[in-house]
């Protein structure tokens, strides 16, 4: 389709795009596509081109586009209120029932929901409330905080040194202090290929054993991990994982913080990962599938025990001194109790469960056996593919052959949309939740001719 393109002028000239090489775009040396709608799992851009989104945005459009639902009860709620704010006191019907509605589903542990607008703002708000806590509790030398490496947790200041991946530290002087990281649970690059998972789950802990010994467990206020590591690789923990890192983090009197903005509200199969790998969060951070993206919001879900020290705080010191002037934002709000709704209405964490299992499994079953595929690995409506060069000796490629993103760029060709993942050739699926099992046949059939296309049958 022809245009007159003033829009892709436009575009290059004054759209500053995250995650992307800008000298190229601002030449016109990269694709630059225009989205104009979307249906299901499916979007649509300015050129015709229908494509099917397995990866859902970015982990985010759990329900699917174009649900009328969700964009009604915006329309009502800016017709009504579209603007309040949440500071002293101050709530709306939308915010306040939102709220509700998550506790109800969260762990029991958990006590109330600070509102965001994304998983950047929620995890900042999270250390903060860390560091808050810990001088309320007399301790002002225990504020360190663990991340993983290729761990993902926004792009902040203090967000994206907890972020455990290359792109998001180089030369952004990054990680800054009290940000410090360890083994990420990534069984499949195992230091020694003859290590059981058992095995592998003590090495993940030595390792974290030893950093608290170096650091000085009075230092480490909190731990931080998504339940599958994200961006980092979609990488499900070996079993028993989370089990013992909670074990560590006990003794230590140490925090656990729980990313769960990929995680919640289904993409596993379970309300929250917390409850799939049985988890003890005192604080859990959510955002993405909490309005399906419809509209920005995050939240940080604070635990019981966290809570009635921030209250102790407030009563020593006076109100607390945090916020956004978003917080709670009554559109943001609306969406997401349609968008729960909507999950519960649809039946779309069963739904992730069983068609997830069936992507999964249908995917191995095509590919798992290619000589150049190392491991296909996935958990609920997450699944993902690592290319190697020799799969006997698990040989890597060269960074320079960029095979993730010529695999993508492969199976967009062929009308599905996946990601190529940092930090290695790994192609990532993250389809809305919604996602039929005749919708998955479609994702593995694409995918299996794109690795044929680039790396032979």
């Amino acid at each position: 389709m022809l245009h007159n393109d003033q829009l892709d002028k436009w575009d290059r000239e004054n759209l500053f795009h995250p995650s992307t090489h800008l000298a190229q775009h601002a030449r016109g040396e990269s694709p630059n596509r225009i989205v104009t709608g979307g249906s299901g799992v499916y979007i649509e851009d300015r050129d015709g081109n229908r494509l099917l989104d397995a990866f859902a945005g970015l982990y985010c459009v759990n329900v699917g586009y174009g649900r009328t639902e969700i964009a009604d009860a915006i329309a009502k709620q800016a017709h009504e209120l579209a603007y309040y704010h949440a500071y002293v006191g101050h709530g709306t019907e939308a915010s306040i029932t939102l709220a509700k509605m998550i506790l109800d589903r969260a762990p029991d542990s958990m006590s109330k929901v600070y509102f965001g607008l994304g998983g950047s703002d929620a995890n900042e708000t999270n250390i903060k409330l860390i560091w808050y806590y810990n001088n309320i509790l007399g301790r002002p030398e225990k504020k360190k905080i663990i991340s993983r490496w290729r761990g993902y947790h926004g792009s902040g200041l203090a967000t994206g040194s907890l972020t455990g991946l290359e792109l998001f530290h180089k030369k952004f002087d990054l990680p800054v202090d009290r940000i410090i990281h360890t083994e990420a649970p990534y069984y499949f690059r195992r230091p020694d290929l003859g290590m059981s998972e058992q095995a592998f789950v003590a090495h993940c802990v030595s390792e974290l054993e030893a950093l608290i010994d170096r650091e000085g467990a009075d230092t480490i206020a909190a731990f931080i991990g998504e339940p599958v590591l994200g961006t980092g690789g979609i990488v499900p923990p070996p079993a028993g994982y989370w089990a013992a890192i909670q074990d560590v983090l006990d003794k230590h009197d140490i925090l656990l913080v729980a990313d769960e903005v990929v995680t919640g509200f289904g993409r596993l199969g379970t309300a929250f990962g917390s409850d799939h790998y049985g988890m003890r969060p005192d604080i859990i951070t959510i955002a993405k599938g909490l309005t399906s993206a419809y509209a920005p919001l995050s939240g940080s879900i604070i635990g019981d025990k966290v809570w009635a020290v921030l209250e102790k705080g407030t009563d020593e010191n006076g109100p607390i001194g945090h916020g956004w002037t978003y917080s709670a934002h009554p559109i943001g709000a609306a969406a997401g109790i349609a968008n729960l709704e909507l999950i519960d209405k649809l039946g779309l964490i069963d739904n992730a469960g069983s068609v997830g299992a069936y992507l999964n499994a249908q995917m191995q079953d095509a590919i798992g056996n290619h000589a150049n595929v190392g491991d296909v690995r996935g958990e609920g409506m997450l699944c993902a593919v690592e290319f190697v060069k020799h799969r006997d000796s698990r040989t890597f490629f060269d960074a320079s052959e960029k095979v993730g993103p010529r695999m993508a760029a492969a199976l967009l060709a062929e009308g599905v949309i996946a990601r190529a993942m940092p930090q290695g050739d790994i192609l990532g699926f993250a389809p809305p939740l919604c996602l039929t099992r005749e919708e998955a046949d479609i994702v593995v059939g694409k995918t299996r001719k794109a690795v044929a296309e680039v790396l032979g049958d």
